[in-house]
């Protein structure tokens, strides 16, 4: 078959125009410009073609198009001009904004806006049962509200930003009636109610999952990071494993759990999780919980860093936003600084470990640093001792053994309800001592 030929039957990407907003009242940790661009890789991994964009700056959204009447009015005609087939905002869009914004647009020409798109991505990448399910949930849970008799391009969107049929489970609004909407609202709570159901039985396997690694006493380690930081390629490295890699944002969403070993010897589980984003949507925190877990469950987080990326520092601070929205800044952070092989040069290195104080340099890719890297892990799991003191009930057996086989008690105190024990346990495993921590001035009630 000729090239030609061949070429002529890939599907054609739709052709995209993207609508950035600067809100004053909003302060973002991007620039709009580099938001915009951002929003620009996102649609390619969804398979748009980005064929012009728009900006504004803004003091808060107009009441209600977002964006002011002549800033629309200047995108409807560059996007007839452009032929573009899809209007992407960089912002979420309320359900009023996204109505009247299609009026405004017209039936031929589909609005999304960021959190849509993101969406979309992950109906793409998921691969597992679960992850397909986390995806539907937020899916809907986004659709819901959304819901109008011209949002006839909702069974296309579950399936891909380009129209790409799939088993996202999308809904077809077939009729513009009142009672056609209300079948479609019930038909969606419906599944949503289900959806949760089948999750949490996910969850509840995870938990008791988790409880059997941690009686193992394996220290578990959770790679997080901005999305395209390295971490598959990081962990690919350690374990001599094959997680899928691609130089695209969310390439992974589902975790993959390896065995890695430590230059002293011992072992530890290494886990992969989905990346992070700026604006990362509401509705993905909440259904990805039983995978988000596997973070907050975890002795130890590598933050990994793109550190080639111009806006590194800003994208380090969102995710330390995500990991406070899910009550993970507690446990211990290590952060790597990933892709020194393409710096310019050592000075370079040394230059961004200043920016980041306390982290590792390393190469996921050639190895580079990696040995030391692996040591300072090792230091921090075992070495490095924190001081606690904990009151622990008699039926939590498990973390007094452990205090006496791993930490160093100063003062044991032993009474009716439990035990109380001052003294300094390795910083992995503060996170299993957390609840039960007492003031130092505490007194026995025995």
């Amino acid at each position: 078959m000729s090239k030609k030929t061949t070429e002529s039957t890939a599907p054609p990407r739709e052709r995209a125009f993207l609508v950035g907003v600067e809100l004053r009242s909003e302060p973002s940790l991007l620039s709009l410009e580099d938001s915009l661009d951002e929003l620009a890789l996102l649609a390619d991994t969804a398979g748009l073609v980005v064929i012009g964009e728009a900006t504004q700056r803004l003091e808060k959204p107009h009441a209600g198009t977002y964006i002011g009447s002549g800033k629309i009015e200047e995108i409807i005609a560059l996007v007839e001009d452009s032929l573009a087939e899809v209007v992407v905002f960089d912002n979420e869009l309320s359900p009023r904004h996204l109505r009247e914004l299609e009026k405004r647009f017209g039936m031929n020409v589909r609005v999304l806006d960021r959190t849509a798109l993101i969406l979309d991505i992950f109906a793409q990448h998921a691969s597992t049962r679960e992850g397909i399910l986390q995806v539907q949930l937020a899916q809907y849970e986004y659709r819901l509200p959304r819901l109008t008799r011209a949002w006839t391009h909702l069974a296309r969107q579950s399936g891909g930003a380009s129209g790409r049929s799939g088993s996202h489970g999308g809904v077809g609004l077939r009729g513009p009636g009142e009672t056609q909407l209300e079948v479609d609202r019930r038909e969606i709570n419906r599944r949503i109610s289900s959806l949760k159901e089948e999750l949490e039985k996910i969850r509840a396997h995870r938990e008791r999952y988790r409880a059997k690694r941690k009686r193992s006493q394996i220290p578990i380690i959770a790679l997080v990071g901005y999305t395209n930081a390295g971490k598959s390629t990081l962990l690919n490295y350690l374990a001599q494993s094959d997680v899928y890699v691609a130089d695209q944002l969310f390439a992974t969403l589902d975790p993959t759990t390896r065995k890695v070993n430590l230059p002293g010897g011992r072992d530890v589980l290494i886990t992969d999780t989905v990346g992070f984003i700026q604006k990362l949507p509401t509705q993905l925190v909440a259904a990805f919980r039983a995978t988000l877990e596997e973070i907050t469950e975890a002795d130890l987080l590598l933050h990994m860093v793109d550190v080639t990326h111009f806006n590194a520092l800003a994208q380090s601070k969102a995710v330390m936003e995500t990991l406070e929205e899910i009550n993970a800044t507690q446990i211990p952070i290590l952060t790597v600084l990933n892709k020194i092989d393409l710096l310019p040069s050592p000075t370079a290195a040394r230059e961004a470990l200043e920016v980041f104080p306390g982290s590792v340099a390393i190469s996921a890719l050639t190895g580079e640093g990696v040995q030391e890297f692996l040591e300072v892990i090792e230091s921090l799991l075992y070495k490095e001792m924190a001081p606690i003191r904990v009151r622990l009930p008699y039926d939590k057996g498990d973390l007094i053994s452990i205090f006496h086989d791993q930490g160093q008690i100063i003062r044991i105190e032993h009474g009716r309800g439990g035990v109380i024990i001052d003294g300094h346990i390795p910083g992995r495993l503060m996170t299993r001592y957390q609840p039960y921590i007492v003031p130092k001035d505490f007194i026995s009630e025995d």
